[in-house]
């Protein structure tokens, strides 16, 4: 590091050295040394308009905003997820988001908080509000960038800002939008009561009636399609935190099956990408959410009860993965159930109908992920937290929360 540090030795780091701070140590290290220059922190503006542009970049690598605030959590510091927000709402704000961005995109800003009117300095005035010192906003913005700029290529689900169109009117969402409105508000309301119910089996009888009504709502969508071409395949990210992401994917991949939905994972990224019908994947996300709750408080109540274990990460790690693969089974059984007397009910084979949306599905993967490879885990598991994680799928309430993304 130099004695003397310039404007031109700074603006030279920020723009193509900046992959150098994704290291904690050294963005912390170079905070330090900037404060004690006496540089403050994007006094002409030059930190914000560079976190911006890495902003742009990183759209256009595949990226979104939900992706993005995941990311600063994991990669950066959590403490970057503020800012991280108001660079993601600045970005809406100059780009006219709400008018021109994809419904997807625009929902993902609205649950981020990203749609609200934001001063354009905008690192200045996350500092101030944060209350951070010049080191640790120094640290945090030199982090975040890092991260930004060092973000890998991910295939592109919507398209990126460079390639919006003109501002348009919003219009409602098409007209099977209520009914599956309806169907996943009754089934909200099935695992809210299978939550809060103290007895297992009318937890388990609740959870399994919820799959047979997800597994129901498909039916009848794959039906009215008949022998159409299936319009109505979607992808969507799902964001896995640690600890145990490997173990809790296998739990998503578990509800994701049971309910005709492929899942692609992006390892060393911690976000998952679904790929079905919407309603199915308003099913998965509701269905994975509640149970990721579930999963802990079983973990939880089972080490209290196994008692010390000579390696507790390897039992937690046994437990989620016993836990996921006991309820694919269940779920897998309520959805025979349900399809079994869809077909008695209509008097018709439904092997065919379904059989086409789930090749609309895997046409709709092949697509997007022409080099996909199949993977399984080859690691040892404990057998202790494997049987308990199976005991406790057995008595598993399941809630229909969203986990928070900033």
């Amino acid at each position: 590091m130099p004695d003397v540090i310039d404007d031109a030795w700074l603006a030279d780091l920020l723009q193509h050295r900046a992959f150098l701070l994704t290291e904690a140590e050294t963005a912390a290290e170079l905070a330090t040394t900037l404060v004690a220059h006496g540089l403050e922190l994007d006094a002409d503006g030059s930190v914000t308009r560079t976190l911006l542009e890495a902003l742009d970049g990183t759209w256009e690598r595949g990226w979104q905003p939900a992706d993005v605030a995941h990311a600063a959590r994991r990669k950066a510091t959590a403490g970057s997820v503020p800012l991280a927000v108001a660079l993601i709402a600045e970005h809406a704000r100059r780009t006219s988001a709400v008018e021109r961005a994809p419904d997807t995109w625009v929902g993902q800003l609205r649950e981020l908080g990203a749609l609200e009117a934001r001063d354009g300095s905008v690192v200045t005035t996350w500092q101030r509000a944060e209350r951070r010192s010049p080191v640790e906003a120094w640290r945090i913005a030199l982090q975040l960038l890092g991260m930004l700029r060092s973000t890998a290529r991910i295939e592109l689900l919507v398209p990126p800002p460079s390639q919006w169109g003109a501002a348009r009117r919003r219009t409602p969402a098409p007209g099977g939008a209520a009914g599956e409105d309806r169907a996943l508000r009754v089934i909200r309301g099935l695992l809210a009561k299978a939550e809060a119910t103290e007895f297992a089996e009318e937890a388990e009888t609740l959870t399994a009636k919820a799959q047979e009504l997800m597994t129901r709502h498909a039916v009848d969508a794959a039906v009215l399609q008949g022998d159409r071409p299936a319009g109505d395949v979607e992808t969507r990210r799902v964001h896995v935190a640690d600890p145990y992401i490997r173990a809790k994917v296998q739990l998503l991949g578990a509800v994701a099956e049971a309910n005709d939905v492929r899942l692609v994972w992006y390892q060393g990224l911690g976000i998952a990408t679904i790929i079905g019908g919407r309603a199915d994947l308003d099913a998965v996300e509701l269905l994975f959410t509640s149970l990721l709750l579930q999963v802990a408080q079983g973990l939880a109540a089972a080490e209290r009860t196994a008692g010390p274990s000579s390696s507790p990460r390897a039992f937690r790690r046994a437990f989620v993965l016993g836990y996921a693969h006991r309820i694919g089974e269940r779920l897998q059984d309520a959805r025979r159930r349900a399809t079994a007397a869809a077909a008695a009910e209509r008097e018709m084979d439904l092997l065919p109908v379904l059989r086409s949306r789930r090749e609309a599905v895997d046409s709709a993967v092949a697509q997007l992920f022409p080099k996909l490879r199949t993977s399984r885990s080859r690691a040892s598991v404990d057998s202790g937290g494997w049987f308990a994680g199976r005991s406790a799928a057995e008595r598993a309430d399941v809630g229909p929360r969203r986990s928070p993304l900033s």
